[in-house]
């Protein structure tokens, strides 16, 4: 069966990632509130066109024994249709979930690409700094202070992400497949964003610690304030968009050893540029040449990973080591009835939780850049006989 996509929601995130950015809490439920009912309405619109479309098909599938969904699964989403609708607190089952997680990293690259975990049941894991975890010397020195130094745990409870997935009345006479589908796009499609969001702005409280935020900087009221700008870029061609980008990697590639020496580490493929949408323009724009051949052509030195999130602010980019942001979720997904405002027409909401966590290992793992892209004063390679 065809997957629920969502094609037209970007306007609708953009608009929901400029409320956040400001303080008006009235606004910022508006817009997640018209983000939640315009997944709900495609959603609902493509499983039905999808259901009307495939019932010859379905009955050939199941001649053929063709399950599409676990007897777990089967048994589970027919009791919601029985009970006309999900109890207080049910969890999903573990294959539903397991599916969830694997379509939402492969649908949004920015998750994938930072290494986000799917640890199941699992709600804390070890973190190891490499260069701690083999030492010379003997074998019962001084070890254990050695180890608390390069061993830390990590609990993911204390964080909660949750998405809003209301189901129509309607919906519940489509069967176990279609509202199978409907729910794991619905958590799918709101959760990506909530990481997203997290992964990138979070404050810290309550939330993950965002790529933009600083580690080293006071916390005030549990929040993290946002980095200070390393520098400004200008992507102009030439030699000095290869120093500009020199200069990123080299300030990525270092930070202090436990020695209070620098240490430099190899982050060649490791960087990930992250960008807003809007400004992702600029960059190309101003990276393309034409070369000799009248074809125009962009590419960057040391060749980053290049992402958009439109929570990165415009005039902003974020560098990235891939591999030193922790961020996993765990623990059982669960779905209650939120009967407490929001009250829908001939329809029921739901909410799903997820425990989740991400925070920058330290504060050198992420530089955060101004970006200056007028590009009046470029020029550009002109193919030769032009």
């Amino acid at each position: 069966m065809p997957k629920i996509t969502f094609s037209n929601l970007e306007e609708k995130k953009v608009a929901f990632a400029e409320a956040y950015a400001g303080d008006d809490q009235a606004l910022q439920a508006k817009a997640m509130t018209e983000m939640v009912e315009a997944m709900s309405a495609q959603a609902t619109k493509e499983a039905n066109n999808a259901f009307n479309a495939q019932m010859a098909d379905r009955a050939v599938l199941q001649g053929r024994g063709h399950n599409i969904l676990t007897s777990e699964e089967r048994e589970f989403f027919n009791a919601a249709i029985e009970e006309g609708g999900f109890k207080s607190k049910t969890t999903l089952p573990v294959t539903t979930q397991e599916r969830i997680f694997e379509d939402l990293v492969q649908e949004h690259p920015l998750l994938s690409q930072l290494g986000l975990q799917n640890l199941g049941a699992v709600t804390e894991f070890i973190y190891g700094d490499p260069e701690g975890m083999a030492v010379w010397g003997e074998l019962f020195g001084d070890i254990q202070g050695q180890l608390n130094a390069t061993f830390r745990k990590e609990k993911i409870e204390q964080l909660k992400l949750t998405a809003f997935i209301p189901i129509s009345n309607d919906m519940l006479n489509l069967g176990p497949e279609w509202i199978e589908r409907y729910v794991t796009a619905m958590i799918k499609e709101a959760m990506a964003v909530g990481l997203e969001r997290g992964i990138v702005a979070g404050n810290g409280k309550n939330e993950p610690i965002g790529l933009l935020k600083d580690l080293d900087a006071p916390v005030v009221q549990g929040e993290y304030a946002d980095k200070e700008s390393a520098g400004t870029l200008t992507f102009k061609p030439g030699r000095t968009t290869i120093n500009e980008l020199k200069g990123v990697v080299e300030k990525l590639s270092t930070r202090p050893g436990k020695d209070g020496k620098d240490k430099v580490h190899n982050v060649s493929g490791k960087v990930l540029m992250i960008v807003n949408p809007f400004d992702s323009f600029g960059i190309q724009a101003n990276s393309t040449i034409q070369n000799s051949a009248g074809q125009y052509v962009q590419s960057l030195p040391f060749n980053p990973t290049t992402t958009t999130s439109a929570f990165v602010p415009k005039g902003k980019v974020a560098f990235a080591v891939k591999d030193r942001y922790i961020g996993a979720t765990g623990g059982v997904m669960s779905i209650n009835k939120y009967d407490q405002t929001l009250a829908m027409e001939d329809a029921t909401l739901y909410i799903a939780r997820q425990y989740a966590t991400g925070k920058p290992v330290d504060n050198y793992a992420v530089q955060v850049y101004d970006l200056d892209l007028d590009g009046s004063d470029q020029e550009t390679t002109q193919p030769e006989g032009a």
